[in-house]
């Protein structure tokens, strides 16, 4: 009888231990970083326990939510989408979300993943039904600015916080894609042509212009060579007078002195006789004075002229 009551007071001894730590372990929980657990207290929102040690009351309080903190990335399903041209893209993207409150990513909707991404669809087929085909290639930018403005505005209800949306693809039909591929061609082909008849051109203004200056360079060159002759003949010329005018005054000088006419007298018929020889080589006609013999009454009609400029 002793032995049966203190074996049942073991048990429920050892009961209590096991209940005890199972009550202890339930109550402790350790939160990882950039991770949030809601609360709920016999059925209803208690609280949000942060990163680090938390207690709770086991049995009472229960861990409903599991939420990460971090930014998480998001595949959007791909769709078809109708451009304002009737023309049909498909499109998929990646949203890029956060969540900022876990009271109201829990109870603000029943799933806040599935009511983004539907929203990302909805609004990404708006955007796209605004834009003719070239500009959806062009305003991809654009695109991924409305949707986020568009999901971040509703989102604020569900705890969320959308940062980004970047549009992974967008895939027209194959007929377009090959419209598009000879428009390429069509355009690189003319752009091709067009900087061949430029430097075609460019050529040619280069050829005139080292034509033009060369020609320039060519009469500024025969302009100074003809300016250089002038100079020289005129110099000539000068030099020549001047030569002149000296022997005329040595001659006058010289006219003076005793013997002076002698010398002139000698000097004209010398010059006399060299003249008419130079014309009997330089002409077929031969030219003989009047008077061969009267060279003397000739040389003194000269003397004559010469005694009257002396006085």
């Amino acid at each position: 009888m002793y032995d049966e009551s203190l074996n049942g007071g073991l048990i429920f001894a050892i009961i209590l231990i096991v209940i005890a730590i199972i009550f202890v372990i339930k109550s402790i929980n350790v939160i990882p970083q950039q991770t949030a657990w809601v609360i709920e207290r016999l059925g209803k929102f208690h609280k949000v326990l942060s990163p680090g040690l938390n207690f709770i009351i086991p049995f009472i309080d229960k861990v409903a939510y599991k939420h990460s903190l971090k930014e998480i990335p998001l595949d959007t399903p791909s769709q078809v989408c109708i451009t304002r041209d009737n023309t049909q893209l498909s499109v998929d993207g990646i949203l890029y979300f956060q969540v900022t409150d876990p009271k109201l990513a829990s109870y603000g909707t029943s799933n806040y993943i599935v009511a983004i991404t539907q929203l990302a669809q909805t609004t990404l087929r708006s955007v796209i039904g605004k834009m003719v085909l070239d500009e959806t290639f062009e305003e991809r930018e654009v695109i991924n600015n409305h949707v986020v403005s568009a999901i971040d505005e509703a989102a604020l209800n569900w705890g969320v916080k959308v940062l980004r949306y970047e549009i992974k693809d967008l895939t027209p039909p194959a007929v377009i894609l090959q419209a598009m591929q000879r428009q390429i061609t069509a355009e690189r082909e003319k752009r091709a042509v067009i900087f061949e008849s430029e430097g075609r051109k460019q050529e040619q203004i280069n050829l005139a212009t080292g034509a033009r200056e060369a020609a320039i360079a060519k009469s500024e060159g025969e302009k100074q060579s003809e300016i250089n002759v002038a100079e020289g003949k005129a110099q000539a010329t000068i030099a020549i007078a001047n030569a002149t005018a000296e022997a005329i005054a040595k001659i006058a000088n010289a006219s003076q002195l005793n013997g002076g006419d002698t010398a002139v007298n000698l000097k004209v018929a010398e010059q006399y006789i060299e003249a008419f020889a130079n014309l009997a080589k330089t002409n077929n006609t031969l030219i003989v004075p009047s008077n061969l013999s009267d060279v003397s009454g000739i040389v003194g009609s000269i003397m004559q002229i010469v005694k009257t400029t002396k006085k």
